[in-house]
């Protein structure tokens, strides 16, 4: 009997102790990349900017800026990344690179729509309305928020902050 008895109690121990492991606190989360931690830096830095708190935002954008030019070097030419690469640059105010980036984007994927939206504002910010126009052209199928936002700022009902 009391060799069952431990024999029980040495189960329910071990039985218990191993279910444990798996769940243990000491487990590390998976690390956010580079690539996510930029996207939530934009998440914030466009909060900021609707609040008007516009050198949190620049900060932010500067963040986010730098994780994406890291995330590019480890993962070359990932369309998503030329997205935000050119919208950071462009609410930094560089135009110019911004626009090279997003040209970049489209050349791997031409029906991009965050690329096709942003540089379209790019193009009305830089006074290229036909060519930001050709951008909403692209986007008009694709029955999504980013021709609907273009459209509004083309038409001059929404303003682009840049």
């Amino acid at each position: 009997m009391i060799k069952r008895l431990l024999f029980v109690l040495f189960l329910i121990f071990f039985a218990s102790n191993s279910y444990s492991a798996g769940t243990s606190s000491h487990v590390k989360p998976k690390a956010k990349n580079d690539y996510s931690k930029a996207v939530e830096a934009i998440k914030f830095a466009k909060k900021y900017e609707k609040k008007g708190k516009l050198e949190k935002a620049k900060k932010r954008y500067e963040k986010a800026q730098k994780l994406l030019l890291k995330s590019n070097k480890e993962k070359p030419l990932q369309a998503d990344t030329l997205n935000y690469l050119g919208f950071t640059t462009r609410k930094l105010g560089d135009y110019k690179n911004g626009e090279k980036y997003y040209l970049l984007g489209l050349e791997i994927d031409p029906n991009h729509k965050g690329i096709n939206e942003y540089l379209g504002e790019l193009y009305v910010v830089t006074n290229r309305m036909d060519l930001a126009k050709e951008r909403l052209k692209v986007l008009e199928t694709c029955n999504c928020e980013e021709y609907n936002e273009l459209k509004e700022i083309i038409e001059g009902t929404k303003k682009s902050k840049y």
